[in-house]
């Protein structure tokens, strides 16, 4: 039996792009999907439902498939984390120790564990954030996350475990929709634009945040996983950087292609998440130990978003 790939929280706005990519890849049979739910999309390869707090069911589907790589998407995002903080951390603490343990065990050989930006805090250096820096997040799900790289940095010393991990920006992607996020605006801005001409905004006009264009992200996250172990130095997590812009730069984007397109602003709960976190993003470690660079600019990436979500829309995909 070959050895396969499980991705854990495959319904979600990362998962749902990597599955079809790691398939392109690895072929469709050799990657497993899972998730608490059915996805609504059709997928074709093999799908499993797992509570990933079921470390039980998580084992019997990796001996099932033999799965020996791991990617763990599954965790509850900072605006839906804050609602919830109680459940963010056990889901978000607990699914990552089960995999943890696994790779420790040798029952896996690999894992890819996604850390945020939300690591960053108030306290932190708002321009070309270093990648070692003041972390003191101020949100249940940064908390989560800087606990979670300390813990994959201390399996790595103590058991050497192979776990890798990048600092995603906030992330923009056309093929499913927002996930809860604090930077998902950026993604409701183009349905909203495309669907009414207008969007309302619970961040201020000049908010800038570190984004990613999706099929930027999917690429990192599967180069980090193909490089060769002795050139990932950071087994915490690796910083990333994509593009920053804020809500008026985005919407002055999307009116070169929509001239009615309307913005309006009203800030809640989320504006005080946004202003703890950082602007821009220095990511020249993961430039110089795994070749990273991003493809993608704000006017490519909506030059292309509005492209492909006009078709979807059209064709009722979403």
């Amino acid at each position: 039996m070959s050895e396969t790939i499980l991705v854990i929280g495959s319904s979600g706005q990362i998962g749902t792009e990597l599955v079809e990519e790691l398939r392109k890849i690895y072929g469709n049979q050799n990657v497993i999907a899972s998730d608490i739910k059915e996805p609504n999309n059709s997928q074709e390869g093999p799908f499993e439902t797992l509570n990933i707090l079921d470390k039980d069911q998580l084992l019997s589907i990796i001996n099932k498939h033999n799965v020996k790589e791991v990617y763990l998407l599954a965790a509850l995002l900072s605006a839906t984390a804050e609602k919830n903080p109680e459940f963010a951390w056990e889901l978000n603490m607990n699914s990552l120790f089960h995999v943890l343990n696994l790779a420790k065990d040798g029952i896996i050989n690999k894992i890819f564990w996604p850390s945020s930006i939300a690591v960053f805090g108030p306290t932190t250096p708002k321009q070309n954030t270093p990648q070692s820096t003041i972390m003191e997040p101020s949100t249940v799900y940064g908390i989560s996350k800087q606990a979670g790289e300390r813990w994959c940095e201390y399996y790595h010393k103590k058991y050497n475990v192979d776990v890798r991990s990048i600092r995603y920006p906030g992330l923009i992607g056309y093929k499913s929709l927002p996930g809860g996020g604090t930077t998902d605006y950026a993604v409701d801005i183009f349905h909203q634009a495309i669907k009414t001409r207008q969007y309302k905004c619970f961040l201020n006009e000049s908010s800038t945040l570190p984004m990613m264009y999706m099929p930027d992200a999917i690429k990192a996250t599967i180069q980090i996983m193909q490089a060769p172990s002795e050139q990932i130095k950071i087994r915490s997590s690796y910083n990333l950087a994509g593009i920053s812009f804020n809500p008026k730069e985005i919407s002055d984007e999307i009116k070169k292609h929509f001239s009615d397109f309307e913005i309006f602003y009203e800030e809640d709960f989320r504006q005080q998440i946004a202003d703890s976190w950082p602007q821009s993003i220095d990511d020249s470690h993961a430039q110089i130990d795994w070749n990273w660079h991003s493809n993608y600019n704000l006017e490519t990436m909506t030059n292309d978003m509005i492209k492909n979500l006009e078709q979807l829309l059209k064709q009722n995909k979403i």
